[in-house]
């Protein structure tokens, strides 16, 4: 027998750790789950009960009035908000993905894929403080709607840009392989063959930029502020209602009817949320089932 061999008591200590340090990890993680699935669901059940009870037509027929009145105006300014920085964010973080996979051992590709990874780490208040600076003080714009998809795009565009390239780079090789075989050039075979082949991963990153849009504030505190009134068609030099305000500041008031406000909106956000990535996710499984057939 070896000098260095071991007994077969040691290896029947050394299982026996194994196995107590292995039932000692599942005992935190489920402990860990539990605590978050409680904070999640107390949050849940706070937000839809005393959200449900502030319901009533009028919150979906009238614009704010103070700390009281509906909140049809901030419906309509998150959806403007939240639709305009997607269409400033989802071409520049798609096409920066392709280009990122496609050509990352170039330097710039790599200065690129470093800037956006040093952004996704940014806290939301800094690109709020920039838009603050560049667009509503330095290029004279005020508060305005375009600042703040500026702003938004800016925050999520590294987002959609990171899960786009991990989404390519998750394409099998003798995919890739199989269509240059087939004389497809580079462009034609991202267009027509990798994005098609991981279109739902790339679109879970743009839904997950969404719901983060959706869900800001301090950035639009700078940039976009608070208005009682609708939208009138101006981008810049006017404010724009938007729910994440009504969140943030109408709790803090003594009233009854603001608190009120506050849960409505904090429910609102929650099931547009819920909805769209509910859609998302039975359009992608109506894709998947098609191309199985």
């Amino acid at each position: 027998m070896n000098a260095g061999a071991a007994t077969p008591i040691q290896d029947r200590g050394r299982q026996r750790w194994r196995a107590l340090s292995s039932m000692l990890g599942w005992i935190a993680s489920g402990l860990a789950f539990v605590l978050l699935a409680f904070a999640l669901l107390d949050i849940l059940h706070t937000v839809f009960v005393r959200g449900f009870a502030a319901l009533n037509l009028q919150l979906f027929l009238t614009p704010t009035s103070g700390i009281a009145g509906g909140l049809l105006n901030a419906i309509e300014g998150s959806a403007l908000i939240t639709f305009g920085a997607l269409l400033l964010a989802v071409p520049i973080g798609v096409l920066g993905g392709i280009y990122v996979s496609e050509f990352g051992r170039e330097y710039f590709a790599r200065a690129v894929r470093f800037i956006a990874d040093v952004l996704v780490g940014v806290p939301s208040i800094v690109f709020g403080l920039f838009g603050y600076l560049t667009m509503v003080t330095a290029l004279g714009w005020h508060f305005s709607l375009a600042a703040g998809c500026i702003t938004l795009a800016m925050m999520i565009a590294p987002y959609i840009l990171r899960t786009t390239e991990l989404a390519l780079r998750g394409v099998s090789g003798e995919l890739r392989e199989a269509g240059y075989a087939l004389g497809a050039s580079q462009a034609n075979l991202v267009l027509r063959v990798l994005l098609r082949e991981c279109a739902p991963r790339v679109l879970t990153g743009i839904l997950l930029a969404m719901a983060i849009s959706m869900g800001e504030t301090a950035p639009l505190i700078y940039t976009v502020n608070w208005s009682n009134y609708y939208w009138n068609g101006h981008l810049t030099h006017e404010s724009v209602a938007y729910l994440t305000y009504v969140i943030w500041s109408f709790i803090n008031e003594p009233f009854s009817s603001a608190h009120a406000l506050a849960y409505a909106a904090a429910l609102l956000i929650t099931l547009f949320v819920l909805l769209i990535t509910l859609l998302a996710r039975l359009s992608l499984s109506r894709l998947e089932v098609r191309r199985s057939s």
